[in-house]
């Protein structure tokens, strides 16, 4: 192996490492990575990172889907809408890509504040954002699922991606029935944006799946794995007469799992600065605070109902030092990678990391 293969080796397990903490101490994120690794073969955030750079370059159009309504409260999560502008703050700083972010409506006001936490321009078309500079789009889908088909279609018109990347994007069961985690019907609530993500990629476009339970678009591609895991994603065991299951029916051919989706979208986030050997396109822990503040002041709820800054139950007292660790940790292998090169060719010639 070369100094950049085990670098990138083991700087992405660290990252996918955080990425995968379990402060709650129920596991479930170990299983869902213990899955998706083996099935990608390397750490979850470089492959990810690694087809984003192979494929982006100035002017690349991405799709980023996102947006959870919660039952009962009809409102927004903030895990996955907080990501996916994140992620398109760093996708434009690392290759000047122009993102749009697809969510139902109830995220697209918080989307827009959000865009202008991060420094980015807010439109509401493609053409605005691939004629703009420094500018993030959102698209509302439709929850209706006789429209689906339609609106996916508008939105490939207004242009086909270079790569489209799902963040904790509700996905309907192989019945059509979209679930919460503890296995309710929630089909009236959710956008049906699971047909443009399998146009998309049927197309051949780069795609990319996050998610941390296995209800989320994408998830099926580590799918018996989750039926015999994770709870309520067998069939016959969702709380509704579906008999389908939560298991999103969806594939993506790249996944990231992680005990928060955000989590997972942070490593990747990380894992793009070093390849493009630029800590400023991670964002600290200033920014990701006053993200949260702002998505809180703006609609989105935490897991619990509640208006605060949090994300699935966790608050700015874990994130942000996650956040600070993943960044500091680009840094840090970005300067010492070279000044160790001694240890790297020790470590080559034993070829440890190829049994």
């Amino acid at each position: 192996m070369t100094r950049e293969e085990i670098t990138l080796l083991n700087l992405g397990g660290s990252l996918d490492d955080l990425a995968n903490l379990d402060p709650r101490g129920y596991g479930v994120c170990r299983l869902l990575y213990k899955a998706a690794r083996e099935h990608t073969g390397m750490p979850l955030c470089v492959n990810a990172a690694k087809k984003l750079a192979e494929k982006l370059g100035n002017g690349s159009l991405v799709y980023i889907m996102s947006g959870f309504v919660l039952h009962p409260y009809e409102k927004a999560e903030t895990d996955g809408l907080i990501g996916s502008v994140l992620l398109a703050r760093a996708l434009a700083k690392a290759f000047g890509a122009k993102p749009v972010i697809i969510c139902p409506e109830e995220g697209a006001a918080a989307v827009e504040e959000l865009s202008e936490c991060v420094g980015m321009k807010f439109f509401k078309s493609v053409k605005e954002v691939c004629d703009n500079p420094h500018s993030i789009g959102a698209l509302i889908f439709t929850k209706e699922k006789t429209e689906a088909e339609k609106c996916a279609d508008e939105i490939i018109s207004q242009g086909i991606p270079d790569a489209v990347v799902a963040i904790e994007c509700p996905g309907a069961n192989e019945k059509g029935v979209y679930h919460n985690a503890t296995g309710i019907d929630v089909s009236r609530l959710e956008a049906k944006q699971d047909i443009l993500f399998e146009k998309l990629r049927d197309m051949g476009v780069l795609n990319i799946a996050i998610g941390d339970l296995g209800n989320e678009i994408g998830m099926n591609t580590i799918g018996d794995y989750i039926k015999e895991n994770i709870p309520y994603a067998a069939k016959e065991s969702c709380r509704c007469s579906c008999g389908g299951g939560i298991l999103a029916h969806v594939k993506a051919n790249n996944i990231i799992t992680a005990t928060v989706s955000d989590w997972g979208c942070y490593a990747l986030i990380a894992a793009v600065a070093f390849i493009k050997g630029n800590p400023d396109i991670m964002h600290d822990a200033c920014l990701q605070e006053q993200a949260m503040i702002t998505a809180a002041e703006n609609g989105l709820i935490d897991m619990t109902g509640e208006s605060i800054p949090a994300i699935d139950g966790f608050g700015v007292d874990i994130i942000c030092p996650l956040v600070s660790l993943m960044k500091q940790l680009v840094i840090s292998t970005l300067g010492l990678s070279l000044s160790c090169g001694n240890w790297f060719e020790k470590i080559a010639q034993l070829r440890s990391f190829e049994r």
